[in-house]
């Protein structure tokens, strides 16, 4: 991330970042969106009935809780951990900013992963689609097969959320640690080769997807949910009957998070409809 001057506003960063109508100039005023009543479609989605056999819908989405973030960014790392993603590669980044000067100083940060937005725009731009949105689990990815690394959808996405892959490595990858494949590819592409996906791809977080089981249940949380320390990510299926069952947290329930707290999701003017909250 550039390194930004102090002298720089909050509003001013994210702007150039996010956008005009940013994140943290909205929890600034103190504007959000109202609790129950403009809950989007998608919570109140039950399961789909086939036959005799009833096939689960998930929509698994984050409820990330601004007033538990530490900034200490342990989200970040797991995630390349877990996924071994290589330099410049970074699914969840703690976006964060100084502002004021010293020694009358604050500072604001906020993590952000894929919003794996209901509408998004990133699909409708690749010209062999290679990136799109998973029907059962609404999870936005790219395939590593089709994808021909012509960066469209990194410039339609209006929250930065995607990573190109240079080819570049980390010392580690010539000890025993490169040569253990990737799960976030099933083994496909899990070792780094020179002129082979995912080397020439795009990349982006994926809600841990190797995670889940053959029915779509996830075995354990995405890495950045599972290891915050301050429990601030919370990661579930919006859709479920349960009333937003959480994967991370023991009697969680997202539903009720939306509910109980002040919220707002990122540029909502555009239509994309992200599936990433953040509480106030």
């Amino acid at each position: 991330m550039e390194k930004l001057e102090r002298q720089e506003t909050l509003e001013n960063v994210i702007d150039r970042q996010l956008g005009k109508r940013s994140f943290l100039k909205l929890a600034g005023l103190g504007i959000f969106t109202a609790a129950v009543a403009s809950l989007p479609s998608i919570l109140s989605e039950a399961s789909e009935e086939t036959g005799t056999n009833t096939k689960r819908k998930f929509r698994y989405g984050m409820v990330i809780d601004l007033k538990r973030c530490v900034n200490c960014k342990a989200c970040t790392v797991a995630c390349k951990l877990e996924n071994k993603t290589p330099p410049g590669v970074v699914y969840n980044p703690v976006i964060e900013e100084e502002i004021g000067e010293f020694p009358y100083v604050q500072r604001r940060w906020f993590p952000k992963p894929c919003f794996h937005c209901d509408n998004p725009p990133c699909t409708k731009v690749c010209p062999v689609t290679a990136t799109y949105k998973r029907e059962k689990d609404g999870i936005v990815i790219v395939d590593y097969d089709a994808c021909i690394g012509c960066r469209y959808c990194i410039t339609a996405c209006p929250y930065g959320a995607r990573y190109f892959d240079f080819g570049e490595n980390y010392p580690a990858q010539q000890t025993e640690y490169g040569r253990v494949p990737s799960p976030e590819f099933h083994g496909a592409h899990g070792l780094r080769r020179e002129g082979k996906s995912p080397v020439g791809n795009v990349r982006k977080c994926t809600f841990c997807l190797h995670l889940q089981d053959e029915n779509g249940n996830y075995t354990r949380p995405p890495a950045c949910s599972e290891t915050c320390m301050s429990k601030a990510i919370h990661f579930g299926d919006l859709a479920s009957q349960a009333g937003g069952l959480c994967v991370t947290h023991e009697g969680c329930n997202l539903k009720q998070l939306l509910v109980e707290r002040k919220w707002i999701r990122l540029k909502e003017e555009l239509g994309t409809e992200p599936m990433v909250y953040y509480l106030l």
